[in-house]
């Protein structure tokens, strides 16, 4: 060592523990931040008014179509990120007074700053006419390939970025209001195998789980993929019907088991979709209940009680979308797909059986819970004792890694059942 600094020095104790180990980030840099963002021509037009839009975020708009005057308008320090204008003209004069405008990419099929996350109707957009080749999600999905898939060319790339980092907002706004009203443990990740096919036992089960959970004022959260992902979200959709609909829906569903059979398998979804929709009460109802909401949080919430949240990725966009979460957050990188689903889901997490997707989601949770993350972790429920102590022993390793935590032991935290109803216990406190 030059200049005789001292070198750290990592020692191992007895226990193979080091000596010094990472500490949480401060709270201030995992908690969500608020911003002063413009993503609806309503709130722009009534800021527009005020004469001015300095400092101000605007998101994803077209503003070609009746354009407004921005002239005297003051523009100092704004972003115009992802929106349209009546002619090249106008975002120069723009630019020429102080904002800062990165305007929408030509060419791509995908916006590149959403203003909001993805519904099921938007991504199976074009089926009706074209089939599974000629959906959103699929139509998104070539172009992603046909561009280097995840090693795209500089100008795929950056598109990718923008709209990635767009769904982060949206997916940040979405959830703030549910948030707010239950708190961080009430939002439950749900993972498992995406090749279980609709109808078995093991779909059924996650059905039932989503059903009770979403009934229970939990937010489900998924991969957005289908197997035990899609029945959970499924469960949720259905979470203000009847036990017996959800079975009926799932019967329906199984008369095209197999996801690889795009175009059978897109059609089952959306038959249940308009035979099953979710009825009026999940928009102004505490789901499973009579209790109206608030008008401001009904609609903030009304998604949140019928379906829940997905969180896909095209990198996976041969798998096709997953219809039944009420807001989809699709994304290109899956590694920032995978960080916020674990993230998000701070009341626990629902190991159903999966391979190596679903163990590596497994130790990717545990370090969050480990060093303390994202703050305190909720239950990691695992079903099928079987499955994850003899099949794949995950539990003997799990176990002691929890135990030897720095913010004590949090073995605790592990359960394994195999019984539904149990793992919506001990996640629900009920």
């Amino acid at each position: 060592m030059s200049g005789g600094a001292s070198p750290v020095v990592w020692k191992v104790d007895g226990w193979g523990q080091y000596g010094q180990v990472p500490t949480p980030p401060p709270a201030d840099v995992i908690e969500p931040h608020a911003t002063d963002e413009i993503e609806t021509r309503a709130e722009f037009d009534r800021r527009l008014a005020g004469g001015s839009l300095a400092g101000l975020t605007v998101q994803g708009l077209r503003l070609d179509v009746a354009p407004p005057d921005l002239s005297e308008i003051a523009v100092a320090g704004t972003l115009f990120v992802g929106c349209r204008f009546a002619s090249r003209e106008v975002g120069a004069d723009l630019v020429r007074r102080g904002a800062n405008v990165v305007p929408p990419f030509s060419g791509l099929p995908y916006p590149t700053q959403p203003s909001h996350l993805y519904t099921a109707e938007e991504l199976a957009a074009g089926f009706a006419e074209a089939g599974f080749a000629g959906m959103y999600d699929t139509r998104v999905y070539a172009h992603f390939r046909a561009h280097g898939g995840a090693l795209p060319d500089v100008k795929e790339a950056l598109g990718q970025r923008l709209h990635d980092h767009g769904v982060d907002n949206a997916l940040a706004d979405a959830t703030r209001a549910w948030l707010a009203a239950h708190g961080p443990q009430s939002v439950v990740g749900i993972m498992g195998g995406h090749a279980v096919p609709r109808g078995s036992v093991p779909y059924r089960m996650a059905a039932v789980l989503g059903w009770e959970l979403a009934r229970a004022d939990r937010l489900v959260v998924t991969g957005g993929g289908p197997g035990v992902m899609e029945a959970a979200n499924l469960g949720a959709y259905l979470a203000g019907r009847p036990a017996e609909e959800l079975t009926a829906a799932i019967d329906l569903l199984a008369t095209a088991p197999d996801f690889t059979d795009h175009d059978r398998y897109t059609a089952a979804a959306l038959r249940v979709r308009e035979r099953y929709s979710p009825p009026p009460s999940a928009n102004g109802t505490s789901a499973g209940t009579s209790t109206p909401l608030p008008r401001q949080r009904a609609a903030d919430l009304g998604w949140a009680r019928a379906g829940g949240l997905a969180i896909p990725t095209w990198l996976y966009g041969h798998e096709p979308a997953n219809l039944f979460a009420g807001r989809i957050a699709k994304y290109f990188s899956n590694a920032i797909r995978e960080d916020t689903i674990l993230r998000l889901a701070r009341g626990g997490i629902v190991f159903a059986p999966g391979r190596a997707g679903t163990v590596q989601e497994v130790f990717q949770a545990a370090t969050k819970t480990y060093y303390g993350t994202d703050g305190a972790s909720g239950a990691y429920v695992f079903l099928d004792r079987a499955y994850w102590t003899t099949e794949l022993p995950v539990e003997s390793l799990l176990r002691p890694l929890l135990a030897a935590s720095p913010f004590g032991d949090l073995s605790s935290t592990i359960h394994l059942t195999d019984d539904v109803h149990e793992a919506v216990r001990v996640l629900t406190g009920g």
